[in-house]
């Protein structure tokens, strides 16, 4: 159990300093990514693409982070608060001029062999569109 909380704090240490080869570095070769509110995506490639697309479009940081997990270590859960700020129009999303936003964030972690095999990430759109403004 402590590596699983051990890799879910080195994962949300790599998102916070924008290292995306470090985040790639906790995942499994076939991880599984369930977008909130999109569509669930599979492999290092996959996610490589959608971390380029985020940082393209937002800069965020994941605080007061709280990371629970099973007794086996083989589930985890974190809560966390981001705080970003929307910096490029993101698809059919309102337009973006540099908006800050606070956000809660819960995520929860299938972990295999010491990788995270699935993230699957929960928020509010709709309070997130709110403070955005659109």
């Amino acid at each position: 159990m402590l590596l699983t909380f051990e890799l879910i704090q080195s994962y949300y240490a790599a998102f916070n300093a924008g290292d995306a080869e470090a985040m790639l570095a906790c995942l499994s070769g076939d991880v599984v990514h369930d977008v909130n509110e999109g569509k669930r995506q599979t492999g290092l490639e996959s996610f490589r693409v959608f971390l380029a697309h985020m940082d393209s479009h937002y800069r965020e940081q994941a605080k007061e982070l709280v990371v629970m997990a099973s007794a086996d270590g083989h589930r985890a859960a974190a809560e966390f608060v981001i705080y970003g700020e929307y910096l490029k129009k993101d698809g059919d999303l309102p337009d973006a001029s540099g908006q800050r936003y606070v956000i809660p964030v819960g995520a929860f972690f299938e972990v295999q062999g010491g990788k995270i095999a699935r993230v699957t990430n929960y928020y509010n759109l709709a309070e997130w569109t709110r403070q955005i403004g659109g």
